[in-house]
């Protein structure tokens, strides 16, 4: 038997289940139907796949690989495993795999969603904005910069639009800021009833303001600023003599006589059946004493500054004939 199995020309392994020799023609027939198994179950794999299942089933294909005992069959099985598990994931007809379905356009946003005219007119607002600001920009620039051939030609221009809203100082910056208090004081001369003169004390104006913003979280502008910057203002524009230099001078005085007028009908100063008269002006300034870790030394004595008298009966005549106004007024009305 031996001799038999090696010298003829029988296929190994043909032998069935049970070690029975099968004829040639169904050896052949078996492995026909073997690999003919391998490549149905794969395209029945493929088919699967095709019809769009999610997974492709793999225990069929990999039982079609091993019913074919040659590794012909076997790398039919694999291959169709692998063809039916890409067909069935990549397309849901099985082919070359159709493109996904087309997401919905996002929707535009800011100005984009905008149609064209309000987006043309978002632009040209966005550019005026952008030139008035460069033109504010521009002219603050020119008012703190050093004296220059545009500010000798254009400085009335200048400060027509920076005073007195933008004005800008380098007090804060400066190589020695301000290391003063300044108390502005005013008291007034009033008429009495009976046609005499009398003379008030001093009021601390700037006292006043101090108590008002002291505890309070959102302070006034007026009780902030208004007395200290018409102070500044008037120091600014005279000389130390107390006379104004130019038109501005003037137009300081005006704003602090108005100022007195104000804070002194709230004391009130004049008595009943009084009338002030007149009003004068006093600073009086003191240095801040420097730290102990410093070796610097001041003097500690305050400087006074008294002003002349100044008359308030052109404020008082605009008071007067105002009043006047509203009262002829209301007659007509009536």
């Amino acid at each position: 038997m031996d001799a038999h199995d090696k010298d003829s020309d029988a296929r190994q392994g043909q032998g069935g289940p049970y070690g029975q020799d099968v004829p040639d023609g169904e050896a052949g027939a078996e492995e026909s139907g073997g690999s003919a198994g391998s490549a149905g179950s794969a395209e029945t794999a493929g088919s699967a796949g095709s019809a769009g299942s999610a997974e492709v089933p793999e225990e069929p294909v990999k039982a079609a690989g091993e019913s074919g005992e040659s590794g012909e069959s076997g790398e039919s099985g694999e291959s169709g495993e692998v063809e039916g598990a890409v067909a069935g994931g990549v397309s849901a007809s099985g082919e070359a795999g159709a493109p996904h379905a087309a997401r919905p356009p996002e929707p535009r946003t800011g100005v984009a969603a905008l149609s064209p005219r309000y987006q043309i007119g978002a632009v040209v607002a966005l550019a005026v904005v952008a030139v008035a600001v460069c033109a504010h920009m521009g002219l603050v620039f020119l008012h703190v910069a050093p004296s220059n051939t545009l500010t000798k030609q254009h400085g009335a221009a200048v400060d027509e639009w920076v005073f007195p809203e933008f004005e800008q100082n380098w007090k804060l910056f400066a190589p020695n800021p301000l290391q003063q208090n300044v108390s502005v004081q005013v008291r007034a001369e009033v008429g009495t009833a009976d046609g005499g003169i009398r003379t008030t004390g001093w009021y601390d104006l700037s006292a006043e303001d101090g108590r008002a913003i002291d505890g309070n979280p959102l302070p006034s502008h007026t009780q902030q600023n208004e007395l200290r910057r018409a102070w500044d203002f008037f120091v600014a524009t005279h000389d130390s003599e107390n006379r104004p230099v130019g038109l501005r001078g003037s137009l300081s005085e005006t704003y602090l006589r108005r100022i007195a007028l104000l804070r002194l009908d709230r004391e009130p100063a004049a008595a009943p059946g009084g009338v002030i008269e007149r009003v004068q002006y006093r600073s009086r300034t003191t240095n801040v004493e420097p730290p102990s870790w410093s070796g610097e030394k001041v003097s500690g004595r305050p400087t006074l500054r008294e002003l002349p008298w100044w008359s308030v009966s052109p404020e008082t005549a605009d008071a007067g004939a105002g009043a006047a106004g509203k009262t002829g007024k209301g007659g007509g009305a009536a």
